[in-house]
């Protein structure tokens, strides 16, 4: 038994090496029982898929595959697969995360925290909704990891404000078995308790002056059952961070990879639809984060007590004081970052330009700047990498005339608001590669003719109505993004989606724009996203915890998203008609089908 144990254990210890070279062979069971060409695009995608789920490799290495197997594989040559690392919905998305490095490098998202936290007020559940309204915000343009690991250490200070050290609240589980032997009558003196026990709790007369007052009229029981509620209402301010997180990057076009990759894989299959940009995908997610937004928040500031004024008991003037020490505490970080430097105040101008020329390029109701322009030479990269380009020149510091007639200046240059250096070391490359390894794949699809070989053994399925059928695909897209890379199941899923939609005769973009978002959705396990993983280590959260809360936002996201594709959505990607676009799409399809039978015969 002892050697079964020891080789399970050295087994495991080298799981990533035999899923690196099983996989492939495993695997070639798919060659066998599906045409040559596209059963070897399928091969390629289903090995990538494996080392995405089990990370056998780097996420960022196996996105490269691509260039190496089409090619030895004859599914595309080296010359068609090496362009779709830097498409420009590639570069647009690069300059979306260098505007966010400049950000982060001023300092300016701590400063906006700070402020709406300030502007929304101290009370728990207003405190949840600024937590999850700056999240949001912010994730919108810079990465949801960075957006949460930014935040956790914000939500930390105002917990402790309110409730004294993590330690005490933490370990309230640990004192009941202790305190519960003592008899709330006797004197016993708090030295007589042991060291391990009375080691958290409060000095009456440092931390929580109130309790002095507060804690000598309540009972044992009612201080226990305090603590639970304190206890609760910490793991809600630390779980809405991750959720305000992933809600908030699916409100622009750049805030997450899939987003990206549903307009590369439009940009592939459907070459005519301009439907989808920068502007249109913003009127469409934007309303819906912000309901999504605030509908989570109602739940999770139930769940765990911020809407409830029980748990909220101590008296009214220990309420009052505690959330004066918030205030004070925000207002005290605040103030460290002093008035806004001329740096700072240019990164925000830049910034405020940069949103507003995305969202007008091309708005569809009305004529966009761009049309100033040859029709079809600017694109929304243009925008962002120009952006990054004056980002790179602009000074940090204001400049001054007097410099050039005063001889005691510095002779050193005023530096850019955003090094290259900065860049190249900060700036997130495996998700730019990742994001290329997923356009590689669409390219890939087409080229086999796997999309169409897909679409042929979804044929049974063309009979269910639309409606239904986006039911089946949030649905199950949800529950593929739990365990996987979001990013990884986009790439997966969609080829198989748009092709349904073609043989349903439904507009795509009513079943791949309902499944991108819902790829976002992924709440209930800490392995699912890199802001829940963040949430989760801090050892406050439990898994129950974030089943017991996402399950529900998994439900609540996929019917707000239903309402909002079935609504206003209709209008802003004109879903109620079957596109030229798409019509022309499945002439090309006749088309090949119709070759390939004739050589066949």
């Amino acid at each position: 038994m002892g050697k079964v144990a020891l080789i399970a254990s050295k087994a495991w210890t080298l799981r990533k090496s035999i899923v690196l070279c099983l996989g492939p062979l495993v695997l070639s069971a798919v060659l066998l029982v599906t045409p040559p060409k596209e059963g070897k695009c399928l091969y390629v995608i289903l090995l990538m898929a494996t080392y995405w789920c089990t990370e056998a490799l780097p996420i960022a290495v196996t996105s490269l595959l691509p260039i190496s197997l089409f090619p030895l594989l004859g599914i595309l040559p080296s010359a068609k697969v090496c362009p779709q690392y830097f498409l420009d919905t590639n570069a647009l998305f690069m300059s979306g995360l260098i505007m966010a490095l400049a950000i982060e490098e001023w300092n300016l998202h701590r400063r906006v925290a700070l402020s709406v936290l300030l502007f929304v007020g101290t009370s728990p559940p207003m405190l949840i909704l600024g937590m999850m309204i700056t999240t949001s915000f912010l994730s919108m343009w810079l990465s949801n990891t960075a957006t949460t690991a930014m935040m956790m250490p914000i939500a930390n200070a105002v917990l402790e404000s309110l409730f004294g050290s993590i330690e005490f609240t933490q370990k309230s589980d640990e004192l009941k078995d202790g305190i519960d032997g003592i008899d709330p009558k006797d004197n016993t003196s708090k030295e007589s308790i042991p060291n391990e026990v009375s080691c958290f709790i409060p000095d009456d007369s440092s931390s929580h002056p109130q309790k002095s007052e507060t804690d000598v009229n309540l009972t044992l029981a009612q201080q226990k059952k305090e603590k639970e509620n304190q206890k609760r209402l910490w793991k809600g301010f630390l779980i809405c961070i991750p959720y305000a997180a992933s809600i908030g990057g699916t409100a622009t076009l750049t805030g997450t990879a899939p987003n990206l990759l549903l307009l590369g894989q439009l940009k592939t299959y459907f070459p005519g639809c301009n439907v989808v940009n920068f502007a249109s995908w913003f009127m469409f997610c934007c309303p819906l984060a912000i309901l999504f937004m605030f509908v989570g928040w109602l739940w999770i500031a139930f769940l765990y007590g911020g809407l409830n004024p029980r748990p909220w008991s101590w008296k009214k003037t220990a309420n009052v004081e505690a959330q004066a020490r918030v205030r004070s505490t925000i207002k005290s970080d605040f103030d460290k970052l002093g008035p806004l430097t001329f740096a700072e105040g240019a990164v925000l101008a830049f910034f405020t330009f940069f949103v507003i020329l995305l969202l007008t390029r091309d708005p569809k109701f009305i004529p966009g700047w761009a049309a100033i322009f040859q029709k079809g030479y600017v694109s929304d990269a243009v925008t962002g990498m120009s952006f990054v380009i004056t980002l790179c020149f602009f000074p940090s510091q204001k400049p001054s005339f007097k410099w050039w007639s005063n001889p005691n200046a510095p002779t050193t240059t005023n530096p850019p608001l955003l090094s290259w250096k900065k860049i190249q070391r900060d700036l997130p490359w495996n998700v730019i590669i990742l994001l290329g390894g997923g356009y590689a794949i669409a390219k890939g699809c087409e080229a086999s003719g796997l999309a169409i070989w897909f679409g042929k053994q979804l044929q049974p399925l063309v009979s269910i109505k639309p409606t239904v059928a986006v039911i089946l695909i949030c649905l199950l897209v949800s529950c593929f993004t739990e365990f996987a890379s979001n990013t990884a199941t986009i790439v997966i899923m969609l080829p198989i989606i748009s092709e349904l939609a073609i043989h349903m005769k439904a507009n795509p973009l009513y079943l791949m724009v309902p499944a991108t978002v819902v790829g976002s959705y992924a709440f209930m396990l800490p392995i699912s996203t890199p802001p829940n993983s963040i949430a989760f280590a801090t050892g406050y959260l439990k898994v129950s915890d974030m089943v017991k809360s996402g399950i529900v936002m998994n439900i609540l996201g996929i019917f707000l998203l239903l309402l909002g594709i079935n609504t206003w959505g209709m209008y802003v990607f004109e879903l109620s008609t079957y596109p030229d676009w798409a019509r022309i799409h499945t002439e090309d399809i006749a088309n090949v089908t119709r070759i390939s039978l004739n050589g066949t015969m």
